[in-house]
């Protein structure tokens, strides 16, 4: 699909929604412009902020004990040891 966009007297454009939707970007979204060397630009969707929601248990390993914030902090203090060394 081409299509054509105009620069306003601002140097802005106003992108149609019909490249909205083949982004998937919604109102309030953000979009990446890649600047290449050729000229050409090329738009994405932004992956704007992670959710760290989703990375809650990307570290845990099967038969691994979960660490409190106390054996955290301990650790830190003992120089990094591993928790559950003397």
């Amino acid at each position: 699909m081409r299509v054509e966009l105009t620069v306003t007297a601002k140097g802005q454009i106003t992108l149609r929604q019909a490249v909205l939707d083949h982004l998937g970007v919604k109102p309030g979204q953000q979009v990446d412009v890649e600047l290449l060397p050729d000229g050409r630009a090329e738009l994405r969707p932004s992956a704007g902020r992670p959710d760290l929601a989703r990375l809650r248990g990307a570290l845990r390993r099967p038969g691994q004990a979960p660490v409190t914030l106390q054996e955290m902090q301990e650790a830190i203090e003992r120089g990094g040891e591993k928790i559950g060394e003397p």
